[in-house]
């Protein structure tokens, strides 16, 4: 028989949250670490109803992935989802599971289902040092995670030829380009994008610059791609005009298009404060040099948002930590780095509380969150921060971290 920790005495009564949240479950080290969140630092703190989605890859398996689809509409019908880490598999994981497919992504299926854009941003720890110091505010990167090189047709030009690229209306009517006359091998490539997946993109993004109070630039290469990357400066700016114009007057924010080689340079002078609106393939370079240059992968923050700023869902950006799996499996401590999937929780609930009108909520999310921070910032820190903070660094195990930061918060909400 197992006796649960007596509750503190000054253990200020439970949040009550009016409406329920979609906690989707994931993978391996951070499906341990989603339960510890859970036990420790929201439910003992919250009266919060849970809707579950198993997203784990055996559960994935064997609903054909329905449990996926599931959850996304969930997502829909409540407006926040808080999601754990989880698997894409590739042959090995397929042969490791006993798959009977190698299924998609859950993270681009939901995506599929809600659209918006994914908004990356770092966490900020003062004493976990940084690659490129002059960053002391987030820079936060929206992806248009849609069309482009990703979904593109490319192919190796055998020899000598000629291509082209055509358009047929469903009127009759055509565009044909003759693209280049080859001398001899090669390779060639077409991609697309869409006017209604741009707007989207626009309109979350200039939405979620405008919820956090901060200046938002959109970076292209129009000056090459006068068609194609002139059609997102054109749209942007005229949703930019007649919807938010007057709204970031207002806030006394600004929007701006930039080049996109001037935009990469500008940000590493600058002291960061900032939502930087990228194309595909440039919001999944430039989240990673952020993140990198910030001082880590596992203090990054990843939220969808819809265009209209209704629904969100929340996750961490890091994986599912396979190596420190590897270690809990054979009963061997840990020391895995949480901060991003209590994050990923903290800013589902951030929009609950905004969704409900539920300043309570709100003021335990932004707590908790300050608490984190505060807690490596005070020395106590998992194995990973401790390696980039320095030789004479101490580290907690992965329950030691959330018990400090249990302790914290207890402390910061009594207060």
């Amino acid at each position: 028989m197992t006796f649960s920790e007596p509750e503190p005495a000054t253990r200020m009564a439970k949040i009550k949250v009016a409406n329920p949240v979609v906690d989707l479950d994931g993978d391996e080290m951070t499906r341990i670490i989603w339960k510890l969140i859970k036990d420790k630092l929201i439910l003992p703190f919250l009266d919060l109803e849970i809707e579950y989605y198993d997203l784990g890859m055996e559960n994935r398996d064997a609903t054909d992935d329905h449990v996926t689809v599931a959850a996304a509409h969930a997502i829909q019908k409540w407006g926040v989802g808080i999601k754990c880490a989880t698997i894409t598999p590739d042959e090995a994981r397929v042969k490791e599971f006993g798959l009977k497919h190698m299924w998609k992504s859950p993270n681009g299926t939901i995506r599929n289902i809600l659209g918006g854009v994914v908004f990356r941003e770092p966490i900020i720890c003062r004493n976990v040092p940084r690659l490129v110091p002059g960053w002391t505010q987030p820079i936060i990167i929206g992806r248009h995670a849609f069309g482009d090189q990703y979904r593109a047709t490319d192919f190796v030009v055998p020899g000598k030829g000629k291509l082209t690229v055509k358009w047929e209306g469903e009127d009759g009517q055509t565009i044909e380009h003759e693209v280049f006359d080859y001398p001899g091998g090669g390779v060639a490539m077409t991609m697309y994008n869409l006017d209604e997946s741009i707007e989207e993109f626009a309109r979350a993004s200039l939405r979620y610059a405008l919820d956090r109070k901060y200046p938002i630039y959109l970076s292209t290469k129009n000056t090459i791609l006068k068609a194609y990357d002139g059609r997102f400066k054109d749209i942007f700016q005229h949703i930019y005009e007649t919807e938010f114009a007057e709204l970031y007057k207002t806030a006394s924010i600004t929007y701006e298009h930039r080049l996109i080689d001037d935009m990469v340079a500008s940000a590493l002078k600058w002291s960061g404060g900032f939502v930087w609106a990228c194309k595909n393939y440039d919001g999944d370079v430039q989240s990673d040099q952020v993140a990198q240059g910030f001082g880590s992968l596992g203090l990054m923050t990843s939220v969808l948002l819809t265009p209209d700023g209704k629904t969100v869902e929340a996750e961490a950006a890091h994986g599912t930590v396979t190596r420190h799996f590897r270690q809990h499996q054979r009963g061997e401590s840990t020391s895995t780095n949480s901060i991003a999937s209590i994050f990923a929780w903290t800013r589902g609930l951030k929009h609950r509380a905004k969704l409900d009108d539920n300043a309570a909520l709100d003021r335990f999310a932004e707590t908790l969150e300050k608490v984190c921070v505060d807690t490596v910032e005070a020395g106590f820190m998992t194995k990973d921060l401790a390696l980039l903070v320095g030789d004479h660094q101490g580290w907690l195990t992965t329950e030691g971290f959330l018990d400090k930061v249990a302790e914290n918060l207890d402390a910061a909400l009594a207060a």
